[in-house]
């Protein structure tokens, strides 16, 4: 009996109880040098190297507000940046706390136009300028590193 019980559970009423991810969105900034192609990598606020990402923002469409997060979290600006993402790719939010939460995170390429010593997050984190296949190394996101060393 506590079979059946066990599989009711887990086949019906557990799933019931589980939420979709999160949607978050982030912008894989990036520039032309001499050297080649470089992306903004910025750290998290427990010191993981990611791009910039956060939460959808009322008023905005997802592009935009990855744009906005460029911003504040990396100094970036874009003159535009495309309305359909790069990927989506399936991610955990890490919380300070160590809540984790699995977010879909929608990916949008920013060509960035105007870099800024001055911005919102300047005082939180550290950024860099790296190669793509640098950067893939560098983020512990196994997907994030995939579309990186494609990049």
């Amino acid at each position: 009996m506590s079979s059946v019980l066990s599989a009711i559970w887990s086949e019906t009423i557990q799933p019931m109880f589980r939420r979709p991810p999160a949607l978050q969105l982030a912008a894989l900034c990036h520039r032309k040098t001499k050297k080649g192609v470089e992306v903004l990598l910025i750290t998290s606020s427990n010191g993981r190297w990611i791009i910039p990402k956060g939460w959808p923002i009322d008023g905005m469409s997802a592009a935009e507000a990855a744009q906005q997060e460029a911003w504040e979290e990396g100094g970036v600006r874009a003159s535009d940046v495309d309305a359909t993402p790069l990927d989506t790719i399936q991610t955990t939010k890490t919380y300070d706390t160590g809540l984790t939460i699995p977010c879909e995170t929608k990916i949008y390429e920013l060509p960035v136009t105007e870099i800024a010593n001055d911005y919102p997050e300047a005082h939180k984190r550290d950024r860099i300028w790296v190669s793509p296949a640098k950067a893939a190394e560098m983020v512990d996101d196994v997907k994030l590193k995939s579309l990186l060393q494609a990049f």
